[in-house]
């Protein structure tokens, strides 16, 4: 790490930051609708994004300044492994192609502003709707706080922040996030969405940069892997084992198969992902966006490689998180490390603030208006959304600067297994009602008790709690404890359902039918701005 500040550096990032901090507050007048106090234009851009704003968007949602920092982060700590990350986003698409246009079509219908409103309307139970509503929010919470810690990593390797004075050293950090939760609360997802096209053109141009000027220095492909497979071979002390691979070995092949299932299973029911899809215009945006979205993937794969190239380099740092920042900062001409830090400080932003608007929604739509004020306006609505979205914010914060970063990862590992137990409800309910709305509930509470437990019982590689992976039931092989979690989950779901219709058990009132979930814009009866009574639509408990 350079001494002091990189001023070269600091500059050139202060300036992409001003740039896009005025793109949030311009974005409240880019596609502004008469009315902008309801959910539908604060919370879901007016409902009003083409392709490729949609594509910007979700990219923007999906691949975050986590992703930047922590996939090449855990290739440099463990080698092969971390790979996961890129094939469970290519396994995702095909997954999600065959249900997002169906809950595009009957959320635009109802007028449904978060998944746990389709789970209300479709099983009539507003305790289902609260169980996804607060398995969301929980699972977002750490998820924004990881955005902030990217951001934080940035800030340390540029050398700004640092000192003994707690206030001085996080004064940058809370500096962006005044800023990210003014634009958010005047801009609503608009501001994201505009600036997603900032983020994005940086991170690609940033990694096509660093795959070809880097080898360059490094002297090739063929030197960087043989000295990331010469590190990887020597012995850690604390285990006796070495640090890691080049490629994945048989042992690890369950662990590796299931955790990319599990995490393509989970990928698009993250509420801020359904926010971005509930925002865009038509059913036919959400079915191309499914076709050309993997080109992510492909940038994915290329930013892996690059925790190759902090090995070979000779890279050392004790916190993994600063491996790829401090990659850039020893590669690079300063004024360029200042783009490739603008790139993820940006990818930060994006989505925090598309995160914070999925949770406040949520909030407001299936607790608020479910059971504290029924007969809310769209516009109070509105108001709560907005100053709901400033509190989870403030929570998330509350995670990076009082609490060890660690607490932040453990959350957020959990949440990929909480947020794979709203399955059967969100996606099953999208072609079936057979599951009763009570067998539901206990499938969700069964798989997130067992879930969380062995989440807690199971050490990492760097901790004594919350690990990913544990040995599966009867086959014995180390798998994903989400999927497991998820097995567990539909068998308590088909037992309960059967006991309860054979007892008898009132089925919930649906309020959708069959040519709801294939509807598009512009269909008779289709709504396409939030009427007034629509989130108080009654639901049975």
């Amino acid at each position: 790490m350079k001494d002091g500040v990189n001023g070269v550096a600091l500059a050139v990032f202060i300036f992409f930051f001003l740039v896009v901090t005025v793109m949030g507050f311009v974005a409240s007048r880019w596609r502004r609708a008469e009315n902008a106090n309801n959910l539908d234009e604060w919370g879901l851009g007016g409902r009003s994004f083409g392709t490729w704003v949609t594509w910007f968007l979700l990219g923007g949602d999906l691949y975050t300044a986590y992703t930047f920092v922590a996939v090449p982060a855990a290739i440099y700590a463990g080698g092969a492994a971390g790979f996961f990350a890129v094939p469970y986003t290519i396994l995702c698409y095909p997954l999600v192609f065959t249900f997002l246009p169906r809950l595009w079509s009957v959320s635009h219908k109802h007028g449904y502003v978060t998944s746990s409103d389709f789970v209300r309307g479709r099983f009539g139970s507003k305790g289902l709707s609260l169980a996804l509503a607060l398995t969301g929010i929980l699972a977002t919470m750490p998820y924004i706080a990881l955005q902030l810690v990217g951001i934080q990593a940035v800030l340390d390797v540029m050398g700004v922040g640092g000192g003994s004075n707690w206030f001085m050293k996080d004064l940058p950090l809370l500096i962006a996030f005044g800023v990210l939760a003014a634009y958010t609360y005047s801009s609503g997802l608009r501001a994201p969405a505009l600036i997603a096209f900032v983020k994005d053109a940086l991170i690609y141009i940033v990694i096509i940069v660093a795959i070809v000027y880097i080898p360059i220095k490094l002297g090739g492909f063929d030197d960087i892997f043989a000295k990331a497979g010469g590190a990887f071979a020597v012995e850690n002390p604390a285990t006796g084992k070495p640090r890691g691979s080049l490629v994945t070995g048989p042992d690890a092949q369950w662990a590796y198969a299931t955790l990319a299932l599990g995490s393509a299973m989970a990928l698009f029911l993250y509420p801020h992902s359904v926010t971005a899809v509930l925002s865009s215009r038509s059913r036919n945006v959400i079915r191309r966006n499914t076709t050309i979205l993997p080109l992510y993937s492909l940038m994915l794969g290329l930013l892996a490689i690059l925790g190759f190239m902090a090995l070979a380099a000779g890279v050392k740092v004790k916190n993994g998180q600063l491996a790829i920042p401090q990659l850039f900062e020893n590669m690079f001409p300063d004024w360029f490390t200042g783009v490739a830090f603008a790139a993820i400080g940006i990818g930060a932003l994006v989505p925090a603030a598309i995160m914070s608007i999925a949770a406040a929604n949520l909030f407001t739509r299936n607790i608020y208006k479910d059971f504290i004020k029924p007969d809310a306006t769209p516009e109070h609505e509105a108001k709560v959304s907005k100053l709901s979205s400033l509190l989870v914010k403030v929570g998330a914060l509350a995670f990076v600067l009082t609490m060890d970063k660690t607490v932040a990862i453990n959350f957020q590992l959990l949440g990929g297994i909480w947020i794979l137990q709203t399955v059967p409800a969100l996606v099953g309910g999208l072609f079936t009602r057979w599951c009763h709305r009570w067998a539901l509930l206990g499938g969700w509470a069964a798989g997130m008790i067992y879930g969380t437990w062995r989440a807690y019982d199971t050490p990492s590689a760097t901790q004594d709690h919350f690990g990913n992976t544990n040995l599966i039931p009867l086959i014995g092989e180390k798998g994903y404890i989400g999927l497991t979690a998820f097995v567990l989950n539909v068998i308590v779901v088909i037992v309960l359902t059967f006991v309860l219709r054979k007892l008898g058990a009132p089925d919930g009132v649906d309020q959708t039918k069959a040519s709801d979930y294939t509807a598009d814009a512009g269909d008779p009866g289709v709504v396409e701005k939030l009427p007034a009574a629509t989130a108080g639509a009654p639901g049975g408990h």
